[in-house]
């Protein structure tokens, strides 16, 4: 199972991002999806994570109503849609797949892939 970030950059407070998440490996229909972001000295946290059909959806609070994630799998495909971003969200952002189905995706523990992680700077 390999998983590719990408899509980060620089931009301005207000401005928008999106993320996008290719897996390849595994059929694109059977895995959930995870987010995460590490800040400059700050310990990895949970942002975002969607179920395999995309019918469930999970966020941090802090990015809730600004943060949209989904997936085509017929592009095996996850992404973020960032909104109103703000310099706290600042960060490396990973992907990542959990190792087993059924637990709870805002857990970091679960998950076993993870992406090289993408680049998100957020300048007042």
């Amino acid at each position: 199972v390999q998983l590719q970030a990408s899509g980060g950059g620089s931009v301005q407070a207000g401005g928008s991002l999106r993320l996008s998440c290719v897996a390849s490996g595994i059929p694109s229909d059977s895995y959930a999806v995870g987010w995460f972001r590490q800040a400059p000295g700050k310990e990895r946290e949970f942002v975002a994570a969607v179920t395999w059909s995309g019918s469930k959806a999970y966020y941090a609070e802090s990015v809730k109503g600004r943060f949209t994630i989904s997936r085509d799998n017929a592009k095996s495909t996850v992404y973020l849609q960032m909104d109103s971003l703000k310099p706290e969200d600042t960060a490396v952002y990973y992907c990542a797949k959990p190792k087993v189905y059924g637990v709870d995706l805002t857990q970091e523990a679960w998950y076993s892939y993870w992406g090289q992680g993408t680049q998100v700077t957020v300048s007042s």
